[in-house]
């Protein structure tokens, strides 16, 4: 656990919180948004923060998080409250992801995976055009789903990327599925997949193969498989650089029977919903958002000397020191300020000028989150690279999230100078 920065206090006897990333007054939250971000940070502070470490140095999945998660009510946060949720929205849940990336970045990073099974399955395909008998089957399965989560503390993941251009929404995905009675049989692999080994049901991105016809984007199937399931397997090694505690393996499905209730989304409903509703693809960022924000907060610690595990010498007083810190605060404030814009405009049909906002609010996040981390090691000096203190770890997990499909620092750039020039359907010939 680390010292507080901010002047709120929890209640007497316990630890002092520190002040949010976003003040709920300045940025306008309502008391029910305010609570649920401030159940994760005090979570993130008081619990997860002094496991980061050995999940990071073991890379080891942070298993006793996600239990604490389930305790807590957020591995349903953003569940509908009538199915036992906290029905937070797109915009609540990502406050609230940034506060456990604050402390935990692999455990930020996951429950991303895992929520939004629910994310996209609830409130955005609620936005998304079905007709009546579709939604509603859409939503006696999506129950299933809910229950085995609020009741049981089931974990869901995401694996996505697979190599090639269809994580980046280039291609259909390489890994199909064949429809048979009753469901389809899925075959194909996913790689840097978060949770391997580790998630009751991986919800996995796959291309619905009909008879005769080429494998395309419009037939995208985003089914749960039981983890346990046969064909399913797990191989591979995990050590990367950072994002350790993700546990991001090899996952290989070969002929894995998936019944019909496994759908998290009907046919057609997840290519509508990456041409409708971009933002669904921002939602890696809240974790560098709160990398950003940790990266800072070490640094007045420090320049203080009120960081634990080192001598209470304060570095507060040279100028250098104070420039440095204030060049921080003015990139922290500049990130801030353009995603929660971004966060907040989340929904579906958005107008050109929020999508390249959602891609620069990427960006700036992914890349800004390192740049902070960076000057705060240079600031600090060479006893902040230490493993035994947090700025180590935050650089290096800060540095993994601009390489992250679908929505890289290359790609982000890329479609931002692109769609600014262009209007859909312009060429020029």
């Amino acid at each position: 656990m680390t010292a507080p920065v901010g002047k709120n206090a929890a209640t007497a006897g316990k630890v002092a919180l520190d002040a949010p990333i976003f003040d709920p007054r300045a940025f306008r939250l309502s008391a029910e948004q305010a609570d649920i971000v401030s159940r994760a940070r005090e979570l993130g502070q008081t619990v997860f923060a002094g496991r980061a470490a050995a999940y990071d140095r073991e890379a080891k999945f942070p298993t006793e998080n996600y239990r604490d998660l389930h305790r807590a009510g957020l591995l349903g946060i953003s569940i509908p409250k009538r199915h036992g949720g906290l029905g937070a929205d797109y915009q609540t849940y990502s406050l609230a992801a940034a506060e456990i990336g604050r402390y935990c970045g692999a455990t930020a990073l996951t429950w991303n995976m895992h929520v939004c099974s629910t994310l996209w399955s609830g409130p955005l395909a609620d936005d998304l055009d079905m007709e009546a008998p579709v939604r509603a089957e859409h939503e006696r399965r999506r129950v299933i789903h809910y229950k085995r989560i609020v009741e049981n503390g089931a974990i869901y993941s995401q694996p996505f990327s697979e190599g090639g251009a269809a994580a980046a929404g280039g291609a259909a995905f390489g890994t199909e599925a064949k429809p048979v009675r009753g469901g389809w049989l899925v075959t194909g692999k996913k790689i840097f997949a978060s949770l391997s080994g580790h998630a009751d049901y991986y919800g996995v991105l796959c291309t619905e193969i009909a008879e005769g016809e080429k494998a395309s984007r419009r037939n995208t199937l985003y089914l749960a498989l039981p983890a346990k399931a046969d064909g399913v397997s797990v191989v591979g090694d995990w050590d990367p650089l950072g994002m350790r505690g993700t546990v991001s393996r090899t996952l290989l499905f070969k002929d894995v029977f998936v019944e019909e209730d496994a759908a998290l989304m009907p046919r057609g409903v997840y290519f509508q919903a990456a041409q409708r509703w971009p933002h669904m693809f921002l939602t890696l960022s809240p974790t560098y958002m709160g990398l950003a924000q940790a990266a800072y907060d070490f640094t007045v610690r420090y320049l203080r000397g009120e960081m634990p595990g080192t001598p209470p010498v304060k570095r507060r007083m040279y100028p250098t020191k104070q420039i440095a810190l204030a060049q921080m605060q003015i990139k922290l404030e500049q990130i801030k300020t353009i995603w929660f814009q971004a966060i907040t405009e989340a929904r579906a049909n958005p107008s050109k000028e929020q999508v390249l906002r959602a891609y620069a609010a990427q960006y700036s996040v992914m890349e800004g989150a390192n740049e902070i981390a960076t000057l705060a090691i240079r600031t600090c000096g060479g006893q902040a690279m230490l493993k035994s203190l947090p700025l180590e770890r935050i650089y290096r997990d800060s540095r993994c999230g601009a390489l992250m499909l679908p929505w890289t620092a290359e790609l982000c750039l890329d479609r931002i100078g692109r769609e600014a020039l262009y209007e859909q359907g312009e060429t020029d010939d």
